[in-house]
């Protein structure tokens, strides 16, 4: 694939995840393989679509109006660099959690290597720390650094 092909495909992933659950759901189908594995941010290993598309329906469960934007991207190769910053409202129980109410941005990085025109495995890293202090999981940091 092209750079530009791949940039085509990783802009219509995120767009159609902004759209929803539904449209997020539909958009997996077509653009990630049936052996997908996701290395996730917060220590999840997912190997095969059906539960990769179990954990983003809880996702979206949980954050229902999860949006995604980009802020930077670059390919080489086979594989593409996202930098991105996400807002969520958290409306729905998510590991145990139950709904805080809380409305959270963070900041991530994401690799991904594509084969044939589809998502074959992600890497994700993001501000884990700050996602639970923004969910009050984890107490922020008091005036002196303590």
């Amino acid at each position: 694939m092209s750079v530009k092909e791949i940039k085509a495909l990783e802009r219509r992933w995120f767009e159609e995840s902004n759209k929803g659950k539904a449209a997020a759901m539909a958009v997996i189908d077509e653009s990630h393989v049936t052996d997908y594995v996701f290395h996730g941010g917060g220590g999840e290993e997912i190997h095969g679509l059906k539960d990769y598309k179990q954990f983003m329906s809880e996702f979206y469960s949980a954050f229902p109006d999860s949006h995604v934007t980009i802020d930077d991207m670059v390919v080489e190769g086979d594989k593409v660099a996202i930098r991105w910053t996400w807002t969520g409202t958290h409306k729905g129980e998510i590991g145990g959690v139950p709904p805080t109410g809380e409305k959270v941005t963070i900041w991530g990085v994401n690799i991904e290597r594509v084969v044939g025109g589809k998502f074959v495995e992600t890497w994700e890293r993001y501000s884990s720390l700050g996602f639970m202090q923004q969910l009050g999981l984890v107490p922020k940091p008091g005036k002196g650094g303590k």
